[in-house]
């Protein structure tokens, strides 16, 4: 199949998008400290002819292109985020981490990479009637970045019909894209749970009301919530991700407090209501049987990104045609994961679609010290953002 226009064009320059991404992987910053990325991003933006404007949620900000008509009044978002995660890096590169205990082990400095490929190209052939605003969101990683942005007045300021975001998978082949209407990415809420008994000696149980027992009851029922609570056709999990009581060298101490954390992930605030509610009725119960006061501080953290059909299907019809049907997944499984995209698919219709990089069998996985964005996808990603911007910002 003979290459598209556009993924060829942008071919011609994936070295210096190639040079631009290792300079991002070496030097990661986290959430909300992301300032040497976004004055990276800046400079490239202006350097093309975008308007550059920040601070946008803090360490955000937004390049503003308009095409070489401009009279439609339309306008579209194209979103990327820039944060690294807390990790040692393993991967041996040669443009592996120089911050020590950080790296971009989830790809974000290739989404930056394909959003920057992608405006390049846009501001040299203007092929489109109306605005494009290039969204590079910072602290997507737990702290909510994206939130950040809309309550800056992200929409106000800037104005988007539609909003569009991409996100490597390591589980789909190199170039393939993957993206389906409705729920796509979980919603992500953390609980923390304080168990407080009454601690003593180990020789004399029967003295003390036990947090570790109580807390081990509680662990085994709450994982009894999900499979005799929820739908087998609908989904959720509960995890149980760390545990605390006592000391290693406490041996024969009854501790006073247990504590408990973790996540819950849904697709529906149907069941995600319903798997609180069981939660709390499960400490409040469990508390009582026990002698002991159960404390639940649950937080809805980020909401289900989901899909507008309409805008999923325009990206897979998108796909098809930059790289043919046989690329494209159009129903891709949803993932536990979540993202917080979701916060922007909340003010404006839009999709969030996975660009395929391939990885998981050399375990080359999200999240992972080993991994590393696929540099090959490049081209795939930026051209799928630049299509989308002529399909609907198309001239008359």
């Amino acid at each position: 199949m003979k290459t598209h226009p556009i993924i060829s064009t942008i071919h011609a320059y994936l070295d210096d998008l190639v040079a631009i991404r290792h300079d991002l992987h070496a030097h990661p910053e986290l959430a909300f400290q992301e300032t040497r990325t976004s004055d990276l991003v800046a400079e490239k933006l202006a350097a093309w002819g975008c308007e550059v404007h920040r601070p946008v949620g803090r360490t955000g900000l937004v390049g503003v292109l308009k095409g070489d008509e401009g009279r439609s009044g339309r306008s579209l978002g194209l979103r990327a985020d820039m944060d690294a995660l807390p990790i040692m890096e393993t991967t041996g590169v040669d443009y592996a981490s120089t911050n020590e205990g950080v790296m971009h082990a989830c790809g974000h400095d290739g989404h930056t990479t394909v959003l920057l490929g992608a405006a390049r190209y846009l501001a040299r052939t203007r092929h489109f009637d109306g605005t494009v605003n290039f969204i590079f969101q910072p602290a997507e990683e737990g702290r909510g970045g994206a939130k950040a942005m809309v309550e800056d007045g992200l929409f106000e300021r800037f104005p988007c019909d539609a909003v569009y975001a991409l996100h490597n998978s390591p589980d789909i082949p190199p170039g393939v894209i993957g993206v389906r209407a409705g729920p796509t990415l979980a919603a992500a809420d953390f609980f923390d749970i304080h168990v407080q008994g009454h601690g003593g000696h180990g020789a004399h149980p029967y003295q003390t009301s036990d947090p570790v027992v109580i807390a081990g009851q509680l662990i085994t029922a709450l994982q009894s919530i999900v499979s005799r609570n929820v739908p087998p056709l609908e989904s959720a999990v509960v995890t149980i991700a760390a545990v605390k009581a006592g000391n290693l060298e406490g041996r024969n101490v009854i501790p006073n407090d247990a504590y408990l954390s973790g996540t819950v992930r849904t697709f529906t605030e149907a069941v995600q209501e319903r798997v609180i509610a069981r939660m709390r009725h499960l400490v409040d119960g469990i508390g009582s049987a026990f002698d002991a006061k159960i404390g639940l501080d649950y937080h809805k953290v980020y909401p289900a990104t989901v899909n507008v059909r309409a805008h999923a299907e325009l990206v897979a019809d998108v796909a098809a045609g930059l790289l043919g049907e046989d690329r494209v997944i159009r129903d891709v499984h949803p993932a536990m994961g979540a993202e917080d995209f979701s916060f922007m698919l909340r003010e404006r219709p839009g999709a969030y679609f996975r660009l395929g990089q391939g990885g998981v069998a050399e375990g080359r996985v999200l999240h992972s010290s080993k991994f590393d964005f696929n540099d090959a996808v490049i081209p795939t990603g930026s051209a799928m953002f630049c299509q989308l911007v002529e399909t609907v910002l198309k001239r008359a």
